[in-house]
């Protein structure tokens, strides 16, 4: 085998990881009522099915990281791997709701294994705009999967039920662990093997990240207010604290800060956030919209998502493979610009919205976050040095998952605040859906224009004196 082929091989194992812990992180989406219905707890419970996952995957993504800066990298996604077949299979035999959630939990550590690797393995093995190409077709199966998982539990759910919707990630997480093992990297440098952790500082980032977006996740619920929001609140203030100030103390940091004095890392990881916050916008609403407004079933709402996610797979490679080659700096501006278009109009979308239309603005909001997406990540993992790519990836992972986390809360807590606002003027539910629908939809533009704003000062050019 070629050292191309080699590094190819070594390509498809990685974004195998990546396709399935975002399939399986959106596939629940659709199987949360049955969940409902079956361990006999209401939607508010059955939400923490996903809560609990996002949760425990977003605040291990820099651990999980740094730990990918020290271990062999092919034993450490290997068990990544073998981590998220067990949750998995756990799920497949969960008979209560608190057994899900622990299960969930347990796969959801796998998943933040490979996700917050997946960037600095690629980075590693690709130069110049080979890299650019396979990040951005990476940016693009982790984007399927996320988009594609409602259709294909669809699916699943209505011929097997529930539990089945886990099965499919079992056999190719096994086969995943057996090749990771195989064929990723497995060398580390000699000052890598001595093993020296921050585990006190981990401690504190843990408790201040977990505070933090729990109190996001759930703060439309318990009300922004409440006492259970201002103790999150000042728990993230505190060991947010304790974090940053241990941080700058001892000589081996979880997270080295320094790596936030480059500005194309810094802005480029912002613009990262505030572009999947516009996203989620549109895919939180956009089922919503319609099912209970244009009346097309569960499998017809999922085969219209799809347009978004093909657009996205084709536009991603080669918006990567142009960055690799002629930079990033313009790609990323025409990103935000054409998925902000696409948001504009879904915001135009009424009752009588023909299906040509939706399926012409999520491919237009597609070509948008392919032409934003792989750029982007070329650019900031490139910034870095080696030595910190694993971090760098754990970080990046990270501000995609706050991204997700922040659209949802903050798109669930307009939404409602509008609708009920336009209910209470009198207006019947389908038109204060429809209006609620279409004001939220405007902050996603604006989440878009923010996203523009970062992206412009992360790839501004550096003066020549």
């Amino acid at each position: 085998m070629s050292t191309k082929e080699i590094k190819w091989t070594i390509f498809i194992i990685t974004v195998i990881g990546n396709f399935i812990a975002m399939l399986d992180g959106t596939t629940v989406n659709l199987a949360l009522y049955p969940m409902s219905q079956d361990l006999h707890v209401n939607i508010s419970m059955i939400q923490w099915v996903v809560i609990a996952y996002m949760l425990v995957l977003t605040v291990f993504l820099p651990f999980f990281g740094k730990l990918g800066d020290i271990f062999p990298k092919n034993k450490l996604y290997a068990v990544g791997f073998l981590v998220f077949a067990l949750g998995s299979f756990l799920n497949t035999t969960a008979t209560s709701f608190g057994l899900l959630i622990t299960y969930r939990c347990i796969e959801a550590l796998g998943a933040s294994i490979m996700l917050s690797n997946a960037q600095a393995i690629i980075a590693t093995i690709f130069k110049n705009e080979r890299r650019g190409k396979a990040l951005g077709i990476n940016g693009g199966i982790i984007a399927v999967g996320g988009m594609s998982g409602p259709a294909l539990g669809g699916i699943l759910i209505n011929y097997f039920g529930w539990h089945a919707i886990f099965v499919p990630c079992i056999p190719i997480a096994l086969a995943g662990a057996y090749y990771s093992w195989k064929m990723l990297p497995s060398h580390v440098t000699a000052h890598d093997k001595i093993f020296k952790f921050d585990y006190k500082g981990f401690l504190y980032f843990s408790v201040a990240l977990f505070a933090l977006l729990l109190a996001i996740s759930e703060g439309h619920t318990w009300g922004w207010t409440s006492l259970k929001i201002i103790v999150l609140g000042v728990l993230t203030l505190i060991f947010g604290a304790l974090f940053y100030i241990r941080d700058h103390r001892i000589n081996y940091p979880l997270i080295n800060f320094e790596i936030f004095k480059i500005r194309t890392f810094t802005f480029g990881s912002l613009a990262v956030m505030t572009s999947y916050m516009a996203m989620y916008t549109n895919s939180v609403l956009l089922p919503f919209f319609l099912q209970e407004i244009l009346k097309y079933n569960p499998f017809v709402t999922g085969l219209l998502i799809l347009p978004y996610s093909l657009t996205l797979s084709v536009t991603a490679p080669i918006c990567g493979n142009l960055a690799g080659k002629y930079g990033s700096r313009y790609l990323t501006l025409a990103g935000p610009i054409v998925f902000s278009a696409a948001l504009l109009m879904f915001t135009l979308y009424g009752k009588d919205a023909a299906m040509w239309q939706i399926v012409l603005a999520s491919g237009i909001m597609g070509i948008g976050n392919g032409l934003f997406q792989s750029p982007s990540n070329t650019a900031i993992m490139t910034s870095v040095n080696k030595s910190e790519l694993g971090v760098a990836s754990g970080i990046l992972a990270l501000s995609r998952n706050m991204g997700n986390i922040l659209g949802v809360a903050v798109t669930i807590t307009l939404f409602e605040c509008f609708k009920n606002i336009f209910l209470a003027k009198g207006l019947i539910y389908e038109n204060a859906f429809l209006n609620s629908y279409r004001t939220t939809m405007t902050f996603g533009i604006l989440f878009g224009l923010v996203c523009l704003t970062f992206a412009f000062v992360a790839h501004k050019p550096t003066r020549k004196l």
